[in-house]
């Protein structure tokens, strides 16, 4: 896996270098300053990754990906972002032009080397991963209000678990599927239009109102918890619709798992299902166990698959588990728990 480093710090640089020269799947090939420095180096290089940073001189990030736009045989791009709402605004704009998945550059320098297994996983998942669609008998077009709930938690490690997830889920999928993603205010819309370059469902950002619908998938807008409430669709067809709410965050966290998990258990019941992927702390582990007390199942993802197993193990101390299944399972799984479900 050859790998080109572009950022205009060469502290960022040599840090990054370091951390993925230490994987012997990997081979940094080189390193450039700037954006118009990056263009010149991937096409003598010919690098099958490039970590890009946004804001630099001369040629920013975005301008790079413009520029790379309709070329052949261009290298799969992880950009580096910074927490400001201004790099998150740039973020979403550069999935729109192709990049490919995006990581979060620490605020201080002491916590640089924090990001180095969130990163190595990161560019392993990209290298390798190749998207598979599964055609529609019959395509779903998201407006019949679902009597069926998928509720997804994940934290570090989840993006990647989801691109697999979400781009094996069946087109004809009866139900509705919200995924609730730690991640910081404004960078939800950005994860939002990336799965949904890969997923044959449509893909949104929630809005407090949303309705949950058939055959659509919705990420929890960071900020608020999203918390599920009954609604009646205009032909008095009963589902659920998404409340967002800024009440205090839980776990450190919002939106929390927990919030929609317990919420979703308490409208849509034995026809509820929770899945937890990869991720850090304790949060989804009790949202888990209200969904099973309501009659609804769960199912988490096999250790060996995860980053972290803080959330997944929650859920096991509590004894709100019914499967533990593998990531490549977990699409199949997921399709036949919803069927097992009634109305």
């Amino acid at each position: 896996m050859r790998v080109l480093v572009v950022d205009d710090s060469v502290f960022m640089r040599t840090v990054i270098k370091d951390i993925l020269s230490r994987d012997p799947e990997i081979e940094v090939v080189g390193t450039a300053v700037d954006g118009a420095d990056a263009l010149d180096k991937i096409e003598s290089l010919s690098p099958d990754l490039v970590t890009l940073d946004i804001e630099m001189p001369r040629m920013t990030g975005i301008e790079v990906l413009e520029a790379l736009v309709g070329r052949g045989n261009r290298p799969k791009v992880l950009m580096l972002s910074s927490l400001t709402t201004r790099d998150a605004e740039m973020t979403r704009r550069a999935i729109e032009l192709g990049a490919d998945d995006f990581l979060f550059k620490p605020k201080g320098i002491g916590e640089v080397r924090g990001i180095s297994d969130d990163l190595v996983a990161k560019a392993r998942h990209l290298i390798r991963y190749r998207p598979v669609h599964r055609p529609a008998s019959v395509r779903v077009t998201g407006d019949e209000a679902a009597t069926r709930l998928v509720m997804i938690g994940s934290s570090a490690g989840g993006p990647q678990q989801l691109d697999t997830l979400l781009s094996e889920l069946s087109p004809d999928l009866n139900a509705a599927v919200i995924v609730t993603q730690h991640m910081p205010v404004g960078f939800t819309a950005a994860l939002a239009e990336r799965f949904r370059r890969l997923s044959g469902l449509p893909v949104a950002e929630t809005s407090s109102g949303d309705l949950l619908t058939r055959g659509r998938i919705l990420i929890s807008k960071a900020g608020f918890h999203s918390v599920i409430s009954g609604a009646v669709d205009p032909s008095g067809r009963r589902s659920g619709k998404v409340v967002h709410s800024s009440s205090s965050p839980e776990h450190g966290v919002r939106p929390a798992v927990d919030r929609t998990f317990s919420s979703g258990a308490q409208v849509f019941g034995p026809n509820a299902l929770a899945v937890i992927l990869s991720g850090m702390g304790g949060d989804a582990g009790e949202g888990a166990l209200v969904v099973k007390r309501a009659g609804g199942s769960s199912l988490i993802c096999a250790e060996e698959d995860c980053l972290v197993y803080g959330m997944a193990r929650s859920a096991i101390e509590r004894k709100a588990v019914d499967q533990v299944v593998p990531l490549r399972r977990m699409a199949r799984e997921i399709e036949r728990a919803v069927a097992r479900m009634e109305g």
